[in-house]
């Protein structure tokens, strides 16, 4: 059950008929709307009146004897500070104020409650450092805490959490938490989630993972741990979602490890130093629907078990050195919809035996020779990238008008010397102009021509291409006058631009250069390139300014 899942069981659990609070009650409740910061609050200001049932306000949840049980206040704009006196409520379960712009600390009179089940001040702006206590007892109710991005810093506190026996799950992601993960991360038996990623944590993987019998869910991404993977982590055999990227681990995925992470769903080791092959024994991982091992240094053939893994839909091996032919998995056994084997040494034909891609990267390998006319079977293909190859006979291409969904093609660097196709579908064109079959690309977005030998001049109908906000067709040979009908597009008119840029996600991002990717196509800027070509003339007036 994800943190989402546990809050919701807990709210239903909760909810009871309102009921008049008490005056104690409502003064704590004051207290606290006093603490907020006016400009942000002008709805509690008119729910939270003194005097009246603070049962009935807004956000506020009652048990029959006229206690407070429950504050939900998520995305109400709400700024200023957390009060303490929130802390004084005897008998609240379930405090939710995510999705504000709270600054100040966290008061421990929360977190240590009596009474606290679930705790979430996600998306915030609290600060500080969480305080370590020497001694609990009894330890605190507290089974839910979600801190996530929030900027604390410091330590995460190892005594206090120790003392936290009734925790089932914890997201302290997307902070400043700096040192090491606490070694005893499992203090309850029925500890199921920790999510510690992007923070600063540094050091190895903690060794006390033996007893973390129960957890589901282990993140720690975009950190800077360092060391191996320690053989305790394949003890904790209920681990579904296993996720170290961004980090500096290395030394080889081992085999006979891996396999006792039978339950496995997600293992997600990207962007690190892991050298070696993909292990035999991935394929005994039936369950496993997203393997991230793109980023590494490692090597070898993909075995053939990893057609065993059925349940596949997610694969990333970009940015290795994986060699040989891709044909040896059988991908017809697969539900893969994305999969990104770009930047490596594979060789031999384009592969074909995929059948539910929606997304294929295959850019910067060694394959070679003609595409097969199956690769327009793809019918559920969205993004296909195969740049930086030697691909040959680009009339093969025009198979790909069968994959009514592709929206995105990259083939650069490939078909060395042939020329465009003369078919009645597409209008070929001689010498390599800018071709009139991209007139009828109606819905394009980007266009990118840079970098080639093309020659003439710019074409007029490119401005009736209405969705197009990233040409780019510098470092040519175009000539004559810049057209005056390019200050007709549509990108160029400023009013228009937000109605072009709707945010729509790539199911791939496309690499631009080493350092910028771009996931949205709104990601783009609106821009258009000209430069480092041969025009004459005039420049239209705004394109000066």
């Amino acid at each position: 059950m994800t943190f989402l899942g546990l809050v919701v069981l807990l709210l239903l659990t909760f909810a009871s008929p309102n009921s008049s609070c008490t005056e104690k009650e409502q003064r704590f409740l004051l207290d606290f709307l006093a603490q907020l910061s006016h400009g942000g609050n002008s709805g509690l200001n008119m729910s939270w009146v003194h005097g009246t049932d603070c049962c009935a306000w807004e956000g506020v949840t009652c048990r029959g004897d006229n206690t407070v049980m429950g504050i939900s206040l998520t995305s109400k704009g709400l700024t200023g500070r957390i009060s303490p006196s929130l802390g004084n409520l005897s008998g609240l379960m379930n405090l939710n104020l995510s999705h504000n712009s709270l600054h100040g600390s966290l008061p421990m009179e929360l977190v240590l409650h009596s009474t606290i089940v679930v705790l979430d001040v996600t998306f915030n702006q609290l600060e500080g450092s969480l305080q370590d206590l020497q001694s609990l007892n009894p330890g605190p109710p507290l089974q839910v805490l979600n801190i996530s991005s929030n900027f604390f810093t410091g330590q995460f506190p190892s005594k206090t959490w120790g003392a936290m026996k009734n925790l089932v799950a914890v997201n302290a992601s997307n902070n400043r938490f700096t040192g090491q993960i606490p070694a005893s991360i499992c203090v309850s038996p029925s500890f199921t989630e920790l999510d510690l990623s992007r923070n600063q944590f540094s050091s190895n993987i903690p060794q006390g993972l033996d007893d973390c019998s129960m957890l589901r869910v282990l993140k720690a991404g975009h950190n800077n741990l360092s060391g191996i993977l320690p053989h305790e982590l394949f003890r904790a055999t209920s681990l579904e979602q296993l996720s170290f990227p961004n980090n500096g681990l290395h030394g080889v995925l081992d085999g006979s490890q891996v396999v006792k992470l039978s339950n496995l769903t997600v293992l997600d080791l990207g962007s690190n130093g892991l050298s070696g092959e993909v292990p035999d024994s991935i394929g005994q991982l039936r369950r496993l629907e997203e393997l991230h091992l793109g980023n590494n240094n490692m090597s070898g053939e993909l075995p053939p078990t990893l057609g065993n893994c059925t349940n596949l839909r997610y694969i990333s091996l970009r940015n290795n050195s994986f060699t040989g032919y891709l044909s040896k998995v059988n991908f017809t056994l697969l539900d893969l919809s994305i999969a990104d084997f770009s930047m490596n040494y594979f060789t031999g034909t384009i592969p074909e035996s995929i059948n539910n891609l929606i997304a294929l990267r295959l850019a910067y390998n060694n394959f070679h020779g003609q595409f097969s006319s199956k690769i327009g079977n793809l019918r559920s293909l969205s993004f296909l990238s195969l740049t930086n190859n030697s691909s040959t006979n680009i009339e093969d291409v025009i198979d790909l008008r069968r994959c009514k969904n592709l929206t995105t093609l990259l083939m650069g660097s490939n078909f060395k010397g042939e020329i465009m196709p003369q078919v009645k579908s597409i209008d070929g064109f001689q010498n390599l102009e800018i071709p009139l079959w991209l007139s009828k690309l109606t819905k394009l977005k980007i266009l990118d021509l840079s970098s080639n030998q093309l020659t003439g001049s710019i074409p007029s109908w490119i401005s009736r291409l209405h969705f197009l906000f990233f040409p780019d067709i510098s470092s040519n040979r175009l000539l004559r006058d810049i057209p005056t009908a390019l200050m007709k597009m549509t990108m160029l008119q400023a009013e228009m631009n937000a109605e072009q840029l709707d945010p729509e996600l790539l199911e791939l991002p496309i690499y631009w250069t080493p350092s910028r990717q771009y996931r949205l196509l709104g990601a783009f800027p609106a821009a258009l390139h000209l430069g480092n070509n041969k025009f004459t003339g005039t420049t239209p007036p705004r394109l000066v300014k």
